[in-house]
């Protein structure tokens, strides 16, 4: 039995789920743990490209079982427009390889409504949000004001809890923001067009996945977002709403006793970034816009921009401490190819004096990057499949980035295609 959590290591948006899925044919069970619709994983192979939301990598992968743990941010509605979706292009998508956890709390309709009309409240001051509802969501299972999917399976349990949730919610809605509120009627709906659709499966999967370990299956925990974005050690309070460090995976997964054996960190060759924050290394005007261009940074879920820069030295090496990254997953390499020199930030200064040290949220905004430069390479890799496929430049790129990070890159992807890797 072997247990593998896949992370990011930035700002979220590294390519974790092209990881997930090239390293699931290793393993019998792939848990997301946290998180809810707010990111995408998107995925490339055999049947088509995918962006996937909530569902886990492995969803393509043939007899591996996936969890959505009781860290997650249920949101009924995106995860079955998702599951419509996936299946429309052949994947199948049933009870046996895809079981929701009946301690998941539910993403309610007012979760997405409160979460824009507090941006907006906000203005200038926003964080950010991909207005998904992670936030309210999140803030109400730590006041304990949500309802968990199980209760899905005792309807009389579930109005009683809902109506009693209603009553305070509406308070919020109309005498804080002004808002129409909700009935009961609405939620009535709501969970016949959407709880009952997935109601097949929530189980314990508490149970399943301790089943799984007592039958030596090997589990795979899938992290959305990154170290830079949690809520406890990243830039907050730009942050998500929940914990993306591989720390958190046996929690939110619902196996509290699972020991990580190996924990892959995903970086991506430069930076980029989606929502608001310090971003010490970005790049603007049309340096940015080749460079995203080149990488597609667009975001998966929203469509938004993102913001680009050169690899941050500094902020990877901070993720992999958060992370305790055992393996570094180096992704998009072949996006540098155009440029003759690739730069890196490699140093920060703040206050006049340079550091190696990842600045504390409130002073981020006041540090700025030192900026070292390499040779470019010039020429199409995203053939390479072998270590020594890549021109020296290229290699010694990597090697460059592995002995400032303190951590082995064991993967270099260059391409977004499942096949389209280096091990090294």
């Amino acid at each position: 039995m072997s247990n593998c959590a896949i992370v990011g290591i930035n700002w979220g948006d590294e390519g974790k789920g092209r990881m997930v899925d090239l390293l699931t044919c290793d393993y019998d069970v792939v848990v997301r743990y946290q998180g809810g619709g707010n990111a995408g994983h998107t995925v490339v192979n055999e049947l088509g490209k995918f962006a996937l939301h909530l569902l886990p990598s492995g969803i393509f992968r043939k007899d591996v079982a996936n969890v959505l743990g009781n860290g997650v941010a249920l949101d009924c509605e995106s995860l079955w427009t998702e599951m419509e979706d996936v299946r429309s292009k052949g994947v199948s998508i049933t009870p046996e390889n895809l079981k929701i956890s009946d301690r998941a709390s539910l993403l309610l309709p007012w979760h997405r409504e409160l979460d824009g009309l507090e941006e907006a409240r906000l203005a200038d001051k926003k964080y950010g949000s991909t207005k998904q509802g992670i936030a309210p969501f999140y803030s109400d299972k730590f006041q304990k004001k949500t309802v968990m999917a199980g209760e899905l399976l005792y309807p009389d349990k579930l109005w009683e809890h809902l109506s009693g949730i209603l009553e305070w919610k509406n308070l919020t809605l109309e005498k804080v923001y002004g808002a129409k509120p909700y009935t009961m009627d609405d939620l009535k709906a709501w969970v016949a067009n959407y709880g009952e659709k997935i109601k097949p499966f929530v189980c314990d999967t508490g149970a399943f996945l301790r089943q799984a370990v007592s039958d030596g299956k090997n589990v795979l925990f899938e992290a959305q977002l990154g170290s830079l974005r949690d809520l406890d050690y990243g830039i907050y309070p730009y942050t998500t709403s929940s914990n993306p460090i591989a720390a958190y995976a046996p929690v939110g997964s619902g196996l509290p006793t699972a020991r990580l054996d190996k924990i892959v960190g995903v970086v991506k060759a430069y930076s980029s970034c989606v929502g608001e924050g310090p971003f010490t290394c970005e790049w603007f005007g049309g340096e940015a816009e080749k460079l995203r261009e080149a990488g597609g940074e667009y975001g998966a879920k929203t469509g938004r921009p993102r913001r680009v820069g050169p690899i941050d030295i500094v902020a990877t090496r901070y993720g992999i401490q958060c992370q305790g990254a055992t393996d570094i997953a180096l992704t998009k390499l072949d996006v540098l190819s155009y440029l003759d020199k690739i730069p890196v930030c490699a140093h920060y200064t703040l206050n006049g004096q340079q550091t190696d040290d990842f600045p504390f949220p409130a002073v981020l905004p006041d540090a700025k990057p030192v900026v070292e430069y390499l040779d470019g390479w010039n020429c199409d890799i995203s053939g390479a499949r072998k270590w020594e496929d890549l021109p020296a430049a290229a290699r010694k790129y990597v090697e460059y980035v592995e002995a400032q990070i303190g951590c082995r890159i064991t993967y270099v992807s260059v391409g977004p295609e499942r096949d389209a890797i280096i091990l090294r």
